[in-house]
């Protein structure tokens, strides 16, 4: 597009802003704004449902679900069932046993507890009998540690707890090794509780192992991490998949190891740290945390179904380990494997959302874990996957940037969609076969983004130099105007029609004084303030400004496009241009004060009339301009000029009154102009619509219609009583009008007025 330009300033900001768009892409890849994030994880989430986790088929849930409920009575389950049910799943050969949940207050419902819930006066009775018969109640919790102890298997379970309890620490097994350095590491960054909701101690004191099944889902709820070690700041503890690992692997008094990868060992694909289980290895960053890559654990309910791929079930109903009649079938399905028991039925689920699912029993996130390190298939992003991402944003940018504009819009669609397709394919191929998480969307976005910028920014500018050669020829016309002969170019020619308009004529008063005090460069920032304001004011009013004559400017209503009510407009905006001199004239007075001058303050007057005029393209064939002529033209001017012999800022003439009287307007004298023979009616316009319904306005306005009625009955007695008595309504409004009207009036008293004198004031000056 640009390749017949020659370099120019746009050019270089062209570039500048595209590569600085590029350098906040690159920069923005590794942020951990919540929208780059979202993102990011959508991709992953992505990933992960089209291609699921494989099962290990060493890991079983025992559910305790509506059925066993049903069989087994509600939960909790007494202490003595839960010891069945242990026993039960170690004698059928379970590798471990891993309670997702925390028994953290005594059984209620042991026999031990049966006096405490009988009446005062009947618990001697009963005691008395119990000690005769010599009759021992059970303690069901006693029951359950035992089972818990003899397993050798069972891993008890830790969560957050409540922070008023920040000594209520779980019980630590010292069941992780790791050298003082890479300790002091784990320390600071895993994450990180300070109080924990526990199990009993004669429960956790009998466990083989205790871990934490504390988690942390990301913003939008979703769990995609967790951690595998956890600190109180004072001590490591294993997570609950990571000790129901240990035990599995190597029993209740193995030990886990966290180590530091060597230099000479650390691939350019790797994390920092390791988790050792024996032969096993876990690669996490100093935080300990591991990405889940998650599988479909199936219930009855979803083998066979077509959303999901499931062929066997993952979960059995833990009343089976209890019933006889399903002893083979149970023994079959957990003889060798990892049990984690944990609860499905409607009310006791922990709901976890999970990248494939929502809502899912939180005792999947575990067993996902678990299946994850059996098989050995981790999630990893180290750094070079985030240099890539970056690399590929700042290289695929920086060609599109500098090639885009020589090889031309469909061949640069195409191209990208080419790269885009290759980087996803890429990404994609990664994660299956390497576990690498790598976001390709962010970056197809980012150079997205750039592509487009670079060709709108080609456009605009083409754009900008031919909007500079329209604009150049805008400067000697109204933008209105422009607008129409772009529209019409037919009308760029000689002539124009007749038409109703509303003329404003605008000047500064006392410029010769003014300009004598002012350097030229002064006056022309001065001129051209004023003359900005102006015409902002008229513009938003759907004025058309005609022409600038020095201090002066020419304004119009309803030409080139017609405008509804261009009378009040004129009006409203010739209001707001007098208002809009107050806050010049407040730095114009700040100014001459920080100098030490007397300050110079801007009064304009303003005249408004409306009538037929010729309007449009007047001149000659070389040079023309879009203006208007009639008499209603050479009356505004005339009005303009009045205003400084009324002391009145705004003059309107009875054409335009007669379409606006709503506003606040005053008739102020039947005058005859310079260069006109007949008389006309001239008002003072004062305020809006709401002004003009005020008590004080309309008091004034019926004692200066009285005046006028006794000055034109030449009853100027009674003339000279009512400007007193309008003096003091008026206030500041008429300072000079009434003193003018004396003053014509003690003239006019020695003069020999005929009979028929109408009260015509013949204008000597312009």
């Amino acid at each position: 597009m640009f390749r017949h330009m020659k370099p120019t300033g746009w050019t270089y900001i062209h570039f500048i802003f595209l590569l600085s768009l590029l350098l906040i892409s690159v920069a923005f890849s590794d942020s951990k704004h919540h929208l780059r994030l979202e993102l990011q994880h959508a991709v992953f989430d992505q990933f992960n449902k089209v291609h699921p986790r494989k099962s290990s088929g060493q890991v079983i849930i025992v559910d305790i679900d509506e059925a066993s409920l049903e069989r087994l009575g509600q939960w909790p389950w007494p202490r003595n069932i839960m010891a069945d049910l242990t026993r039960s799943l170690t004698e059928k050969g379970a590798k471990v046993i891993v309670f997702d949940g925390v028994f953290s207050e005594e059984d209620r419902t042991s026999p031990h507890y049966f006096l405490t819930h009988l009446p005062q006066d009947q618990v001697a009775l009963f005691s008395n009998v119990l000690e005769k018969d010599n009759v021992m109640l059970s303690n069901y919790d006693e029951i359950f540690a035992s089972e818990i102890k003899k397993s050798k298997i069972f891993v008890t379970a830790f969560t957050y707890g409540r922070k008023d309890r920040k000594y209520n620490k779980p019980r630590h097994k010292n069941r992780i090794l790791a050298r003082s350095d890479v300790k002091d590491v784990f320390l600071s960054h895993a994450s990180h509780f300070d109080a924990a909701a526990i199990n009993l101690p004669i429960l956790s004191k009998s466990a083989a192992g205790n871990g934490s099944f504390m988690a942390r889902p990301d913003a939008d709820g979703v769990l995609r991490r967790v951690g595998m070690v956890f600190t109180d700041r004072e001590k490591l503890y294993p997570s609950l998949s990571l000790e129901a690992l240990r035990v599995a692997y190597l029993g209740r008094k193995g030990t886990v190891r966290l180590a530091a990868v060597p230099e000479s060992k650390h691939g350019a694909i790797d994390t920092n740290y390791r988790i050792l289980i024996g032969d096993t290895v876990i690669p996490v960053e100093d935080d300990g945390i591991l990405y889940v890559r998650y599988r479909h654990f199936c219930n009855a309910q979803d083998v066979g179904s077509s959303e999901i791929s499931c062929f066997s079930e993952d979960y059995i109903s833990a009343y089976k380990f209890l019933d006889p009649a399903y002893a083979q079938e149970a023994k079959q399905a957990v003889d060798g494997k990892i049990i984690l028991v944990g609860a499905s039925a409607e009310g006791l689920k922990d709901l976890r959302s999970t990248p494939l699912r929502p809502f899912r029993p939180g005792v999947e996130v575990h067993a996902n874990v678990i299946e994850q390190i059996i098989t050995g298939e981790y999630l990893l992003r180290p750094a070079i996957t985030k240099g890539v991402e970056a690399s590929f944003i700042f290289v695929t940018g920086l060609l599109f940037i500098i090639f885009a504009p020589f090889i031309g819009v469909i061949m640069s669609v195409i191209l990208f969609w080419i790269i885009i397709g290759l980087a996803a394919f890429g990404a994609y191929y990664a994660y299956v076969y390497h576990g690498l998480l790598i976001d390709p969307i962010y970056p197809a976005i980012s150079v997205l983004i750039i592509f487009i910028s670079s060709t709108i920014l080609s456009y605009a500018r083409a754009e900008l130099r031919r909007k500079q050669i329209r604009n150049a020829f805008g400067m000697y016309v109204a933008p209105a105007v422009m607008r129409d002969l772009e529209r019409n170019p037919d009308k760029l020619a000689l002539g124009g029609e007749n038409r109703d308009l509303t003329v404003l004529f605008t000047d500064i008063r006392r410029f010769t004084a003014i300009s004598e005090g002012l350097s030229p460069e002064e006056l022309i920032e001065l001129i051209n303030k004023f003359l900005t304001v102006m015409t902002d004011i008229v513009m938003d009013h759907g004025g058309t400004v005609d022409k600038y004559i020095g201090d002066a400017m020419m304004t119009f209503w309803n030409a080139p496009r017609y405008v509804e009510n261009h009378e009040r407009s004129a009006c409203l905006a010739a209001l707001q241009m007098d208002a809009a001199l107050a806050p010049i004239n407040k730095k114009l007075a700040k100014r001459a004060k920080e100098s030490g001058k007397e300050p110079i303050l801007l009064a304009a007057g303003i005249g408004i009339n409306t009538g037929l005029c010729a309007v449009g393209n007047m001149g000659s064939k070389q040079r023309f301009a879009y203006s208007a002529l009639g008499d209603a033209v050479n009356l505004s001017s005339r009005l303009e000029g009045q205003t400084k012999y009324y002391g009145i800022n705004i003059l309107v003439g009875e054409s335009t009154f007669k379409k606006a009287s709503d506003l606040a307007m005053i008739e102020l004298d039947l005058i005859q102009v310079v260069g006109r023979e007949s008389a006309v009616r001239i008002y003072g316009l004062f305020g809006d619509g709401d002004m003009a319904q005020d008590t004080a306005f309309l008091e004034w306005k019926a004692l200066h219609g009285e005046m006028l009625v006794y000055y034109r009955a030449q009853d100027f007695d009674k003339a000279e009583r009512m400007i007193a008595l309008c003096e003091e309504v008026a206030g500041t409004q008429a300072q000079k009008l009434y003193p003018m009207y004396r003053e014509r009036i003690e003239t006019l008293k020695q003069a020999q007025l005929p009979d028929d004198w109408d009260g015509v004031f013949v204008a000597e000056g312009k």
